[in-house]
C-alpha cells in the first residue's frame, strides 16, 4: 500500500504557502544533489496561488526543469490551457531557460502532441516532484473516472484522451503510472466541492487520484473546508 499523508491547513492561502515551502525544499535536496530539479505542474485555481508565490524563491533557476502532468488540445495562446497560465503568474518571470519548460504541444493536435511528448519524456528519470490537484469526480491530471489511466508497468508514459467529461474532450495527460515514478507527489486541495471526493478517497474508493502510488507515498494538502473531519 502507497501511503497517503493528510495534512489539513485552515484556507487556501495557507496551503499555497505550504506547497510553496515544499517546493523550495525539494529543488534545494535535488539541485544539491542531482544537479537538476526536474517538476511536474498541475492546473487550475490552487496551484495557480502557488504559482504567484514561487518567482520569490532563491534558486538557481538555470537548474529546473518544468514539466506538465496534462494539456486541452488548444491553441498555443489559449488562456485556458495549463501551460499559459503558468507562464503567466510565474514561469515568464523567472530565468528559466526557455528549453526546459517542456510544453505539451497540443496545438498540432491530439495524437502529434502525445508522440512529441513521449520522446521529450524519453531518457528522463523519476521526476523530483509532481504537484496534482484533485477534482470533484475524483479525478487528476486529465485522468477520469470511466476512462483509462494508465496503470501498471506496461502503460505508456503519455495518454490521448478523447471524449473527457469536462471541456474541451481532447486532452493529453502523462498516465497514473509516469506520474507515480516520482521521488514526492503533492496533492493541493481547497474548496468545500471536493469535500466528497476526499471522502471517497480515504474511505478507500476506486478514484484515479488513488491511482498515483509512488513509493514515497502521497502527500495531500488540503484546507479547512475540503477535508471534512480530518484532523
Amino acid at each position: 500500500m502507497t501511503p497517503t499523508r493528510w495534512h489539513v491547513l485552515p484556507d487556501a492561502p495557507a496551503v499555497a504557502a505550504e506547497a510553496r515551502r515544499r517546493v523550495e525544499e525539494a529543488a534545494r535536496r535535488a539541485i544539491g544533489e542531482r544537479g537538476a530539479f526536474h517538476i511536474v505542474l498541475a492546473g487550475g485555481t490552487t496551484p495557480r496561488l502557488l504559482y504567484s508565490l514561487l518567482p520569490q524563491l532563491a534558486t538557481d533557476w538555470s537548474r529546473w526543469h518544468v514539466w506538465f502532468g496534462d494539456e486541452r488540445v488548444a491553441a498555443a495562446n489559449d488562456p485556458e490551457r495549463n501551460s499559459v497560465m503558468a507562464q503567466t503568474v510565474w514561469l515568464d518571470r523567472v530565468p528559466i531557460p526557455a528549453a526546459q519548460v517542456h510544453l505539451i504541444p497540443t496545438e498540432r493536435g491530439l495524437a502529434a502532441a502525445v508522440e512529441a511528448y513521449r520522446q521529450a519524456l524519453a531518457g528522463v528519470g523519476d521526476f523530483d516532484l509532481v504537484l496534482l490537484g484533485l477534482g470533484e469526480d475524483g479525478h487528476t491530471a486529465s485522468l477520469f473516472p470511466g476512462h483509462d489511466w494508465g496503470v501498471g508497468p506496461t502503460a505508456p508514459d503519455v495518454l490521448a484522451i478523447e471524449n473527457a467529461p469536462k471541456p474541451p474532450p481532447q486532452r493529453v495527460s502523462l498516465s497514473a503510472a509516469r506520474l507515480s515514478r516520482a521521488r514526492s507527489v503533492l496533492f493541493l486541495v481547497t474548496g468545500a466541492g471536493k469535500r466528497e471526493a476526499v471522502a471517497r478517497w480515504r474511505g478507500g474508493g476506486m478514484l484515479p487520484a488513488a491511482a498515483i502510488t509512488p513509493a514515497c507515498g502521497v502527500d495531500v494538502l488540503l484546507d479547512a473546508e475540503s477535508a471534512g473531519d480530518i484532523v
